[in-house]
C-alpha cells in the first residue's frame, strides 16, 4: 500500500539514482504508479447460479464493507485517474475510491473478467450444459494446469490477455507520470503481473477480495512492486479479508 503522502510517483529523494534504482524504478522520476484493485466480494453461490447469473452480481454485503475500507484507506494518497471493468462488482468498487478523490471513474469493457463457460446458454447451469463428469475433468485440469484454455465454450487464454493487457497498458499512456487505480477482477490482474514477471500459469496467485497490487511503468519496463496487500481490511472488528 502507498505511504501516506502527497508525493508524486518515482520523485527522487535528493540522491542520484543508482543503479538499482534504475533497474527497479524506485527514486527515478516520471513513474506510473498502477494499483491493480481486486473488486469487493459478490453476492453470488457460482455452484448453484446459472451461467447468465454469475456474470455480473453486485458486491455482497462484506463487498461492500471492503470497498469502504479500500476507498478509506487510499484516500491518504492522490489518485490521477481511476479505470473500473463495467461489471457492477467492479464499479461498485471503484466508486467508493473515486467519490474520495473528487474524479470520475473511467469505465473499460476490455477490464471485464475472463469469460469463462461464455458460450454456454444464460438459463444452464454448467453441470447441467457440461454433464457432471466433464465438468469434474476441466476443474481437475484446472487444479494442475491453471490455464484458462482448459474450460470449453469459453474465451481463449490468448484473447483475454491481450485484451486485458492492452487494456492497462492503455490506462498507463494515458497517465504517464501519474498515479492510477484499476479496479478489475482477480484474472485480469493475474493476466497482467503474470505478463510483465512471465509466469507459465494463466493463475499464478489469488487475489483476494479488494486487495491492492502495485505496478511501477517507466523507462520502457514495468515491476512488480507489491502483491496482494490487504492489510487495510484488518481493523478493530476483525479481518474482513476473503477470497
Amino acid at each position: 500500500m502507498p505511504e501516506n503522502s502527497d508525493d508524486k510517483p518515482g520523485e527522487g529523494k535528493g540522491r542520484p539514482p543508482s543503479v538499482f534504482d534504475q533497474t527497479f524504478l524506485t527514486g527515478v522520476a516520471g513513474v506510473t504508479e498502477v494499483l491493480l484493485l481486486r473488486h469487493g466480494q459478490q453476492q453470488i453461490d457460482v455452484d448453484a447460479a446459472k451461467i447468465g447469473d454469475w456474470i455480473d452480481p453486485p458486491l455482497s454485503e462484506q463487498g461492500r464493507l471492503q470497498a469502504r475500507l479500500l476507498g478509506e484507506a487510499l484516500s491518504l494518497k492522490r489518485i490521477d485517474g481511476v479505470f473500473a471493468s463495467k461489471l457492477r462488482r467492479a464499479a461498485e468498487t471503484a466508486a467508493e475510491i473515486a467519490r474520495h478523490q473528487d474524479i470520475a471513474v473511467e469505465h473499460v469493457d476490455d477490464l471485464r473478467e475472463v469469460e469463462v463457460f461464455r458460450d454456454v446458454p444464460p438459463d444452464k447451469t454448467a453441470q447441467e450444459f457440461l454433464g457432471k463428469e466433464l465438468l469434474d475433468a476441466v476443474r481437475e485440469r484446472m487444479l494442475n494446469e491453471r490455464n484458462w484454455d482448459v474450460y470449453p465454450f469459453s474465451e481463449s487464454s490468448y484473447e483475454f490477455k491481450k485484451r486485458a493487457v492492452n487494456a492497462i497498458e492503455t490506462a498507463i499512456a494515458k497517465n504517464v507520470g501519474e498515479r492510477i487505480a484499476v479496479v478489475c477482477h482477480g484474472g485480469v490482474i493475474n493476466a497482467y503481473v503474470g505478463h510483465i514477471i512471465g509466469s507459465r500459469y494463466d493463475m499464478f496467485f489469488r487475489p483476494a477480495h479488494a486487495s491492492v497490487s502495485i505496478v511501477v511503468a517507466g523507462d520502457g519496463r514495468r515491476i512488480l512492486r507489491h502483491l496482494n496487500d490487504t492489510h487495510h481490511l484488518t481493523t478493530a472488528e476483525g479481518d474482513f479479508a476473503t477470497y
